[in-house]
């Protein structure tokens, strides 16, 4: 059997996107962090949730500790034994987390979801988006948000993206949706 490459594109290795991937976007490590989530830190309770064998979960907790996702500390002496525990960026991957588990139920019917997430007051379902932290408005139509070139920029990102960035608009009010459909409340709507 051949060995496997790894190939990348060249402006691959700079994409967010793509970076972000290659770090968390292996099967068994959106499960541990999901776990790590949930509360779970040591290794024997990601092996039990997860059914991972010790060598591959080894190789995982090595991988977001070396990403600094984790963070891998003794909890008990003799024998040393470490635990796993969300750093700030692991955390900072939640919405990441919540919006993959969003876009799985959204494909479902109501009664055929395992797991969905709710208000911990409340006990409500929520609905997760993505939204601009200025303006609030929802990111998901591709038209009116879209990707261009970085300052960092350069390559393929460049060829991509080139000059594809609208000029500024006008500056306008952040509360005032740009369309009468975007209103968050439809008293809103002009």
């Amino acid at each position: 059997m051949a060995a496997r490459v790894n190939r990348m594109r060249l402006e691959d290795r700079t994409c967010p996107l793509s970076t972000t991937v290659r770090q968390v976007g292996e099967w068994w490590t959106l499960l541990i962090l999901h776990d790590a989530f949930d509360g779970y830190t040591r290794f024997d309770q990601f092996q039990e949730s997860l059914g991972i064998s010790s060598s591959m979960l080894t190789t995982r907790l090595k991988s977001l500790v070396a990403e600094g996702l984790l963070e891998r500390r003794p909890y008990q002496q003799g024998p040393t034994r470490h635990e796993y525990v969300l750093t700030d960026l692991g955390r900072s991957l939640r919405p990441v987390l919540v919006s993959l588990a969003a876009w799985g139920n959204s494909r479902l019917p109501a009664e055929d979801r395992t797991m969905i997430l709710v208000d911990a007051e409340t006990g409500e379902e929520v609905e997760p988006v993505v939204v601009d932290a200025v303006t609030g408005h929802r990111l998901d139509d591709s038209e009116a948000y879209v990707f261009t070139a970085g300052p960092a920029a350069t390559g393929g990102m460049l060829e991509r993206y080139g000059d594809s960035a609208p000029e500024p608009r006008e500056a306008r009010n952040p509360q005032e949706p740009r369309d009468p459909r975007e209103a968050r409340n439809p008293q809103d709507a002009p």
